[in-house]
C-alpha cells in the first residue's frame, strides 16, 4: 500500500538513504534487519527541521518498499519516535513483518504508554532501543517490549553483567547492539543475550597457518580458468573433479531463477545454459556457502558480500552505462571484500591465491581508485554513519541520494532472489 505524502515529504525522500543492519541469533544465523533511514540532506544544503515530516517520510519509505523486498524472510526493526508512535500512519506498516523500536528519546508518559498498549493489541511488537541502565522510562517501557536492546558501547566499563542480570526475563529477549569484536560477542553470549547487532561477524579473525580449504581452492581454480578464458572442456573437467561444485551447479540451473526449459542433468549442458558471466558470479558467491546448505542465504556474510557486489555493479552501470566489463569488476570487488573474513587469512594472502587485476587489488588492499571509493561508500552506508560524510562521498562519485537509494533497493531485491536459488 502506498502512503500519500506531502510535497515537503517527497522532497525529504530525495535525501534519504537506507542502512540495513543485520541482527543475528546465537547460532549466527540472520533473523532480522534494523532499517535505518538516514538523511543525506547536507548533500544539497537542505536540513530536516520538522520531526513529523521526517517521521512520516521514514514510515512512508518503509511501507512503500514492501518489507518482503527489503528484508526477505527476516523481520524488520523500524525506529519510531514519539511523533511516529502517536501518528495514524504507523498502521501502514505490516505488523507481521516489523518490530517497532522505541527510540531512547521517547518519554514514558501515560499517553505514550497507552498508545504502545493499543498498538500491541493491534498486533505490533516492540523493542526498546539504546538501553544503558535502569532509568524510570526503561522500567516503564520494559514490560511492554518483546526485545530490549542494550548499547554495549555506551555503558560504563564493567557494568554490563549487572545490567544483563537485571534485564534478563523470560518475557523479553536481550539484544546486544554495536558488537564489533568476537570477544564482545562471546561475553554477551555468556551473559544470555539472544540477539546480536554489529559487524563483528565481518571482521577478519586472522589465524596463523590457516589454509584455504580444498573445496574453496577448487572454486578459486575455476575462477582462474575463467580469467584465462580457458576452453569449455577445461572448465567442464575442473567442475567434474569436485562433487560438491557439480551438485550445486546442477541444483542452480534447475531453479526457476535460471529459467531452463527442461531438466538439466549434465555438467556440459548446465555450463552452456548458465553462460560464463553467470558462472563466474555464481562461483564467487558459492565460496560463502558452507557445505552446499540450501538455507545458507541466512548466512550474514553471504548476504553482506553479495549485497556489496551487486550494489557496486549497479553503481558502475549507472555511472558508466554500457561498460559491462567494468560492472563485472565492480561485482568482483564487492564480493571479494569479505574473503579475508571468510578464509581467516590476510587479504594479501587471499590475493596470492587468485589472479586479479591491479585495480581490484588496489581497491581491496587500500580502498584506492574508483572501485575503492565505491567500496568505501558502501561500507559507510552499512554502518549508517552520518549523512554529511556520505554526502561528500556521493559528490565525489557524482551520485545523488535518490540514485543511491534506487541502486540499494535493486541490489537488495536481486540478492534476496538470487541467493535463494543457490
Amino acid at each position: 500500500m502506498m502512503i500519500a505524502v506531502s510535497p515537503a515529504s517527497a522532497r525529504l525522500a530525495d535525501n534519504f538513504f537506507l542502512a540495513r543492519q543485520p541482527i543475528l541469533n546465537r547460532g549466527q544465523r540472520l533473523v532480522a534487519y534494523e532499517l535505518l533511514f538516514r538523511d543525506a540532506a547536507s548533500y544539497n544544503g537542505a536540513h530536516v527541521t520538522d520531526d513529523t515530516e521526517a517521521t512520516a517520510t521514514v514510515i512512508a519509505h518503509a511501507s512503500e518498499l514492501g518489507m518482503g523486498q527489503v528484508v526477505g524472510d527476516q523481520m524488520a526493526f523500524v525506529n519510531v519516535d514519539a511523533v511516529g508512535l502517536m501518528s495514524d500512519f504507523i498502521r501502514f506498516l505490516p505488523n507481521d513483518k516489523v518490530i517497532l523500536e522505541i527510540l531512547e528519546t521517547v518519554k514514558a508518559t501515560p499517553e505514550v504508554l497507552e498508545r504502545v498498549r493499543e498498538l500491541k493489541q493491534a498486533g505490533f511488537r516492540f523493542a526498546l532501543d539504546d538501553v544503558i541502565g535502569q532509568s524510570d522510562d526503561v522500567q516503564k517501557f520494559t514490560p511492554l517490549c518483546d526485545v530490549i536492546k542494550v548499547d554495549i558501547k555506551d555503558m560504563r566499563p564493567g557494568t554490563l553483567p549487572a545490567l544483563a542480570r537485571i534485564l534478563k526475563n523470560p518475557k523479553q529477549k536481550l539484544l546486544a547492539e554495536k558488537v564489533e569484536t568476537i570477544e564482545e560477542f562471546e561475553e554477551c553470549m555468556e551473559l544470555g543475550f539472544e540477539y546480536f547487532q554489529g559487524y563483528y561477524f565481518a571482521r577478519p579473525v586472522i589465524l596463523s597457518g590457516k589454509k584455504i580449504s580444498p573445496s574453496q581452492m577448487s572454486v578459486l581454480h575455476l575462477l582462474e580458468l575463467l580469467d584465462k578464458d580457458a576452453s569449455n572442456q577445461e572448465i567442464e573437467t575442473s567442475v567434474k573433479h569436485d562433487a560438491l561444485i557439480t551438485l550445486n551447479l546442477l541444483r542452480l540451473v534447475n531453479t526457476p531463477a535460471v529459467g531452463a526449459r527442461q531438466r538439466i542433468n549434465s555438467v556440459g549442458h548446465a555450463l552452456m545454459v548458465l553462460g560464463r558471466r553467470q558462472l563466474r558470479r555464481w562461483l564467487q558467491i558459492l565460496l560463502y556457502v558452507k557445505n552446499g546448505g540450501t538455507q545458507e542465504f541466512t548466512s550474514p556474510l553471504l548476504q553482506l558480500a553479495t549485497t556489496r557486489g551487486k550494489t557496486m555493479e549497479l553503481m558502475v552501470e549507472h555511472r558508466k552505462p554500457g561498460q559491462r566489463v567494468s560492472a563485472d569488476i565492480g561485482f568482483t570487488v564487492g564480493v571479494m571484500s569479505l574473503m579475508d573474513t571468510l578464509f581467516s587469512i590476510q587479504m594479501r594472502d587471499v590475493l596470492e591465491s587468485v589472479n586479479v587485476l591491479d585495480e581490484v587489488r588496489a581497491a581491496l588492499l587500500h580502498r584506492s581508485g574508483d572501485y575503492g571509493s565505491m567500496l568505501s561508500l558502501i561500507e559507510h552506508i552499512e554502518r549508517g554513519r552520518d549523512g554529511q560524510i556520505l554526502a561528500q562521498m556521493l559528490h565525489q562519485l557524482d551520485l545523488r541520494p535518490a540514485e543511491l537509494y534506487a541502486i540499494q533497493l535493486s541490489a537488495i531485491e536481486w540478492v534476496t532472489e538470487y541467493t535463494r536459488g543457490i
